[in-house]
């Protein structure tokens, strides 16, 4: 298949942090096309491996999304929540999401106060997520609950995957779907390959609320080194500067030196070098990240037992956690193409 095959399915499949399921279901029968062994542990990762000499390499692409979960029906049967993950409040307003119920999935849309019955002061402010509930058309409580509607029922954004001018395509989850579908691809292209490494395959768990699954699943492994697979945040567009962010859309895959200044990441120097002469021999083009704020699985994989060398590779993206992620396929190959080259080489540098 192609990357953009697997993207497809995996970004409109729906999988908040802890509600993994159906990606895991998905990726689980892709792997078993091509591994030794695939495996799901106590916390829902899923643990594919593939080879049986050589060092150890963990490829790790979280499995999860941003979401809502129900913490409120009231009386009249309108649903109040909770976020899932990081989520910006003023993304959230009048957007269309699937209440993923107990008796299936039900269309609402997020709603508030209307504008004509605001006070002049209320207009120009932001409205909180407090302030916001999810209308599903139930008529009462009892009806959503008959719906099958209850306290802690999740809830992703309904969006659809589009193309959009030249390579650029626009859906949810591209962070990080985008991930998980060149970790797919590489594991395809790995079944044509005489393996030197022990390659693990894993989707872990969530990701978006501490890194969760990367802890776990890095601790039973142990590796002798291992990549993140993610996407980073574009410097390209309108209201953020290059020099504040310098990856940019349709320049290739992004190797991170450095994330949440320090706190997070430091890209192991021999990991880093294994990166720069491999994107180097083979002509894939790499842009360079030192990031100050946010930070990946590669944070909680490292840190793992006696330590861990770990870097990460992302797919350079536009409006991470909003339903409307924007990625350049061009990128997402080249990515696969870098990981799958780094694995063929793993052995000549740990």
């Amino acid at each position: 298949m192609n990357t953009i095959d697997y993207l497809k399915v995996l970004a409109t499949e729906p999988g908040i942090s802890g509600r993994e399921d159906k990606i895991r279901e998905y990726m689980k029968k892709e792997l078993e096309k091509y591994c030794n062994s695939v495996e799901t542990d106590k916390l829902g990762n899923l643990i594919a491996k593939k080879g049986t000499i050589g060092p150890k390499i963990m490829i790790a692409a979280h499995m999860d999304e941003i979401g809502l979960m129900v913490k409120y029906i009231d009386d009249k049967g309108f649903l109040k929540f909770a976020k899932i993950g990081g989520i910006n409040d003023q993304m959230l307003l009048n957007q269309k999401v699937i209440v993923h119920s107990d008796n299936g999935d039900i269309v609402g849309v997020l709603g508030s106060k209307p504008p004509h019955k605001m006070k002049e002061s209320e207009k120009n402010k932001l409205i909180s997520s407090e302030h916001m509930f999810i209308d599903i058309g139930a008529k009462n409580k009892e009806d959503a609950e008959k719906m099958g509607v209850q306290i802690g029922t999740p809830i992703s954004f309904k969006s659809e995957f589009e193309k959009l001018g030249g390579n650029a395509v626009s859906c949810k989850a591209f962070d990080n779907r985008a991930g998980c579908a060149v970790l797919l691809k590489v594991i395809e292209e790995l079944s044509k390959t005489d393996l030197k490494c022990q390659v693990y395959a894993v989707g872990t768990v969530q990701e978006e609320v501490g890194l969760k699954g990367a802890k776990t699943s890095s601790y039973g492994i142990n590796p002798d080194v291992a990549f993140a697979l993610d996407v980073t945040i574009c410097g390209d567009h309108p209201g953020i500067k290059l020099e504040d962010a310098p990856v940019e859309l349709g320049k290739g895959p992004v190797a991170t030196i450095i994330d949440a200044s320090g706190r997070g990441i430091i890209t192991h120097s021999q990991v880093l070098k294994m990166v720069r002469d491999v994107s180097k021999s083979k002509e894939i083009p790499v842009q360079y990240e030192v990031g100050e704020g946010g930070t990946t699985d590669a944070t909680s994989i490292h840190l793992t037992k006696t330590g861990i060398p770990t870097g990460v590779l992302s797919v350079p993206a536009r409006y991470i956690h909003t339903p409307v992620e924007v990625i350049d396929l061009n990128d997402l190959e080249k990515t696969a193409e870098l990981v799958l080259e780094c694995i063929k080489q793993v052995h000549e540098y740990f």
